[in-house]
């Protein structure tokens, strides 16, 4: 039997993951959680925090999340959030397949937060989240930082601030706070399309 003190880090082991859950696979939130890393993590039962360094790679079902770093802790309030770091060279990323359709979500950032409370992820830096249809990417987004509202079915993007030409490097350098969002039509909805 588990002791009654360890069951609030289980649960938050078992359940602290499920990035994008409402449109995520619902097997996934049944399936073990596993955490996996270069360098020893830590479990603090007393501030009911995790942390993981070292080519983290956390797994639950279709979930994987990989990171130089993960940190999960969870609120009194029972909500929990999450941050999964990586660098400009090395960013983190997650993939999850959607419930009920052949698509994947995946996406890429420096820094990458899940907050329960009110089912948002929010990348930064360097931000790419993409949606696959099978295996074919359909739509991109691109900012400096990119918030899904899972809960609505929202995104949003903001663009990189302005930087002189100089610290830009060159004049080939992208605009201050251009963001870009690529949307393919479905299959099917270009064939219904009139000609």
């Amino acid at each position: 039997m588990t002791p009654r003190r360890y069951r609030p880090l289980i649960a938050l082991l078992l359940t602290a993951l499920p990035w994008l859950s409402a449109q995520a696979e619902k097997a996934d939130r049944g399936k073990p959680l596993t955490i996996e890393a270069d360098q020893p993590g830590t479990l603090d039962l007393i501030k009911q925090v995790v942390v993981f360094n070292g080519n983290v790679v956390v797994a639950q079902g279709t979930m994987a999340i990989r990171a130089d770093r993960v940190e999960v802790r969870e609120r009194a309030d029972g909500h929990r959030s999450a941050t999964a770091l990586g660098t400009p060279a090395r960013p983190a990323s997650f993939r999850q397949k959607r419930e009920g359709v052949d698509e994947t979500i995946e996406g890429q950032a420096e820094r990458i937060e899940y907050d329960s409370r009110g089912d948002v992820v929010k990348f930064s830096g360097s931000a790419q989240v993409r949606r696959l249809r099978g295996d074919t990417p359909a739509d991109e987004i691109t900012g400096s930082v990119i918030t899904y509202d899972n809960g609505n079915e929202t995104f949003s993007v903001q663009g990189a601030p302005a930087l002189s030409t100089a610290a830009a490097g060159s004049a080939s350098a992208p605009a201050a706070g251009r963001v870009r969002v690529v949307i393919t039509p479905r299959p099917d909805a270009a064939a219904s399309a009139p000609k």
